[in-house]
């Protein structure tokens, strides 16, 4: 069945409350890019190198703060003077999945202090609504899919996570998903997985192409790693994953 009509961002930043998610569709919108760029690298200053390399393409760097081999508490602040100088979003890629208080001390507390530096964050929902009460204050993505194969995470827990976001609006901004799940305009679709060619890695990662993703399951924003990470021109790889994911994001609401 097709999708209803979608609204264009600038629209949709109009109609949501969520004060995290209007800025992500200002964001979008002034710098006409929904490509986030997922940046698994082990070494903070390649991390940092890159970020600034990259800035001007991304509205949001996806990290994994715990793979840094070399993490340094000024780190946070690092990336967060990168992060404003090309205005993009950081999103820590921690995928909590704990009880509401070590959640809650994960977050804000140990060696990363994610709460300090990550605009946003994202969480598993097995340990029920308990998860988003500990995480409250944060601006959270909750994984209802996952591009990965053989994965749980689709049918009845999906349609739960969906629900488990949509009555907890005021913490929740989104999901990772592979399609458009909710209607609710506030709620931002985040797609793992995605590369110009379709295909998987050894390790069962699954990739989609841009046009699948956005313009036929009609989610929001793309998460692309090592297409471009790994590129032997990531800024002109970067920029070619902007602009046909922009592109097909135009063509939907067109």
């Amino acid at each position: 069945m097709a999708l209803p009509h979608r609204l264009s961002f600038l629209k949709r930043a109009s109609l949501t409350r969520h004060l995290m998610a209007q800025k992500l569709f200002k964001i979008m919108e002034d710098k006409k890019t929904n490509l986030s760029l997922a940046l698994d690298v082990t070494s903070q200053n390649q991390l940092l190198e890159m970020a600034d390399e990259l800035g001007s393409e991304l509205c949001v760097l996806k990290t994994h703060v715990d793979i840094l081999r070399d993490f340094t508490s000024d780190f946070g602040s690092k990336l967060r003077k990168i992060a404003d100088k090309h205005r993009f979003l950081i999103f820590e890629d921690r995928k909590f999945a704990d009880i509401g208080q070590t959640v809650s001390l994960q977050y804000k507390e140990g060696i990363y202090r994610i709460a300090d530096w990550a605009d946003i964050i994202n969480a598993h929902v097995i340990p029920g609504p308990g998860i988003i009460e500990g995480l409250k204050g944060s601006n959270l993505l909750l994984l209802a899919e996952m591009s990965s194969s053989g994965t749980l995470a689709k049918g009845a827990y999906t349609k739960k996570a969906v629900a488990m976001g949509e009555a907890h609006a005021d913490t929740v901004m989104g999901f990772i998903s592979l399609q458009r799940l909710s209607e609710l305009p506030g709620m931002i679709h985040f797609t793992p997985g995605v590369k110009l060619k379709s295909g998987k890695d050894p390790l069962g990662q699954r990739y989609r192409t841009v046009d699948e993703i956005l313009t036929k399951n009609q989610s929001d924003i793309i998460i692309v790693g090592r297409d471009i990470t790994h590129a032997k021109h990531p800024k002109t790889q970067a920029a070619l994953y902007r602009e046909k994911a922009w592109s097909a994001y135009v063509q939907t609401i067109a």
